[in-house]
């Protein structure tokens, strides 16, 4: 007996059988087979150092599943991946889209002719096999691309026979040349030379190189979005050499989207119909209503908030949010007039809130991704301080037209400014030596607050007389924490904020800072310390000394670097030869020697401070009670 009447159905009405078509073609997008990749969540597979118990997209174990890049093979201790046919060990999976990556050795037999004297090192023993990631989404770090840019070669050039050799060659003269995705990068020169090229390079590719992808720029990423919205995998066609991307639906095979309308139904093609409306009707009300709330609840979604919301501590409340139209409104539309200050992550304007506060907004340039980490960054660094030399943070706006960040005005310009001449412009006035003293150990003050009072302790990394900012009544405060880091574990977040492996004493980070102020040690072993900022501080001291400008191309050659040029005139006892002169002018009015006392005391202060070795240097306590006692002692203070 057939499943339904021989007698078929009246005709549907021209409309139906238009909406009927309409599913029906959604229907047939949708696979309905059974989903090959729906089991990837239960997968209990160990693929170190991914520790999560199911690998999650874009990773996969499965071909077909995930995203083609990130096809793993677990194994032990590390999980391998192939980029471009070239196979590497992950040895770090850092939540913010990054991998530590180091590449294996090829199973071909070493190449003939072994008495050539080519190189025999474990990375390095494929000729012309450099580390290309073209035509894929990952990119080289810019702190794996400092770190290989810094090797080079002793003078002469220790080559190998360069005829049979010849790749071997290029990399001794351009170790960059290993990885294509670096570019021309500047040649760091003063970062020592090595005499083994080769075997120093294959050192720094077997503690890994650093890759990155953004999610943003990848179309995988933006399909997988809309797929998982649809509870459905992510995953793409293997066979296809484009391997184009597929959503594979959780459904069982013979049933229909819609339980109730069977296929075996007399009134199949009505209740269809009737389906599609409903659900169409019920996607435009839902259009609508998000539509509606996406003008008040945009910033919940922003990438910003989520990564701020995710990272911050839990005892630590953010700052408040700003709308973009009030920030925009109390700066009179970035006013050019209005703008008080500029570096290379924004511009600074003067804000007046419609509550009567003045404040200093920071408008971060977009272009480059480096602003939105030290948007983040500096947000839950100053979330986690309060110090009366530090600025303060009074809110943030994470709008899509602009970073911004909210903070105290201080209104009697910056450190530098009452030091140098700006920009062409006059110094604001001469400091006395007790107003001089008085800012050190202010700013020696706050950096013992970083090192020593908070757990873990932050290092500022970018401690300059320009970062420094005056009060009308000569108190100074330091800002601008934007490349601020954490020093080791709080609550899960020092991994993201310090951006390399905390221990609680030093960080492996490529070296940041302004130069002139950048610690020596750190630039040469990537290590980060606390004693960096004793180092930055210690220029800080010379310039209050001298009156002259850390980096100075206008001076005579051999004396652009104040902390060179200063050192030596020490070491010769002519101190009195780069002392500022409005300090010995100081010095002949008052009588007594008092100031030159205390120059001399602050002067040998910061030769410790500026010491090449790390660990000649004093730490913040030793440096905040030596300024103690140079001010006590000083007469001018009694």
């Amino acid at each position: 007996m057939p499943p339904f009447p021989l007698t078929p159905p009246p005709p549907p009405h021209p409309a139906a059988v238009l909406l009927l078509t309409l599913l029906l073609s959604l229907s047939s997008a949708v696979p309905t087979a059974s989903n090959p990749c729906s089991n990837l969540q239960s997968t209990t597979t160990s693929c170190p150092p991914l520790t999560t118990s199911a690998l999650s997209f874009p990773f996969s174990t499965t071909p077909g599943c995930g995203h083609p890049s990130f096809q793993i093979q677990c194994s032990s201790p590390h999980s391998t991946l192939t980029i471009n046919n070239l196979s590497f060990s992950l040895l770090k999976h850092d939540s913010n889209s990054s991998l530590l990556l180091s590449p294996l050795p090829s199973n071909t037999s070493s190449p003939p002719n072994n008495n050539r004297n080519c190189t025999s090192s474990h990375f390095l023993s494929i000729p012309n096999q450099p580390i290309n990631l073209s035509s894929s989404p990952f990119r080289v770090s810019d702190r794996s691309c400092s770190r290989l840019g810094a090797l080079r070669p002793c003078v002469p050039h220790n080559l190998p026979n360069c005829i049979h050799c010849p790749y071997d060659c290029k990399l001794v003269k351009n170790p960059l040349q290993i990885v294509p995705g670096c570019g021309s990068q500047r040649r760091l020169v003063s970062s020592g030379c090595q005499n083994d090229v080769l075997g120093y390079l294959d050192k720094i590719l077997s503690m890994g190189v650093l890759v990155e992808w953004v999610a943003s720029r990848d179309p995988y990423f933006s399909s997988c979005d809309a797929c998982q919205a649809s509870n459905g995998s992510c995953g793409y066609n293997s066979s296809d050499p484009e391997k184009p991307f597929l959503c594979f639906q959780n459904q069982l095979g013979n049933q229909n989207l819609i339980p109730w309308v069977r296929q075996d139904g007399p009134n199949r093609t009505e209740m269809l119909c009737l389906s599609f409306g409903f659900f169409c009707l019920l996607f435009i009300v839902l259009m609508f209503v998000r539509w509606r709330r996406s003008n008040s609840s945009a910033t919940k979604e922003d990438p910003a908030m989520l990564y701020l919301s995710r990272h911050r501590s839990p005892s630590t409340p953010l700052p408040p949010i700003f709308t973009y139209k009030e920030l925009e409104s109390s700066t009179n539309g970035f006013d050019p007039n209005r703008k008080i200050g500029d570096g290379g992550f924004g511009s600074v304007y003067l804000g007046n809130l419609p509550d009567g506060r003045t404040v200093a907004v920071k408008h971060l340039h977009k272009p480059h991704p480096t602003p939105a980490k030290v948007f983040c960054n500096e947000i839950l660094i100053l979330s986690l301080i309060n110090h009366p030399n530090m600025v303060k943070i009074h809110g943030y706006c994470p709008d899509p037209r602009a970073l911004l960040l909210v903070y105290d005005y201080v209104p009697n310009g910056t450190l530098a400014q009452h030091l140098h001449c700006v920009n062409n412009e006059r110094r604001r006035g001469f400091l006395s030596w007790k107003t001089r003293v008085d800012i050190a150990l202010q700013i020696a003050s706050a950096m013992e607050y970083l090192h020593f009072d908070l757990v873990p302790p932050i290092v500022h990394r970018d401690i300059t007389s320009s970062n420094i900012f005056v009060e009308k009544d000569m108190r100074v405060k330091l800002g601008d924490f934007g490349m601020s880091r954490v020093m080791g574990n709080f609550n899960g977040t020092a991994a993201v904020l310090a951006g390399g492996s905390g221990s609680g004493c030093c960080v492996w980070t490529g070296p940041q800072g302004t130069p002139g102020y950048l610690d020596p040690d750190y630039y040469k072993s990537f290590l980060l310390t606390e004693k960096s900022d004793v180092y930055s501080f210690g220029v800080v001291l010379l310039e209050l000394v001298t009156g002259m400008r850390a980096v100075d191309g206008m001076r005579e050659k051999g004396e652009v670097v104040l902390v060179d040029f200063v050192v030596e005139k020490i070491q010769m006892r002519l101190l009195e030869h780069v002392v500022d002169e409005g300090l010995l002018v100081e010095e002949c009015g008052g009588g007594g020697g008092g100031v030159m006392g205390g120059v001399e005391a602050v002067a040998e202060l910061a030769f410790r401070c500026v010491a090449a070795d790390k660990d000649d240097r004093p730490d913040a306590r030793e440096v905040v009670a030596e300024l103690r006692r140079i001010r006590g002692g000083t007469s001018l203070f009694t």
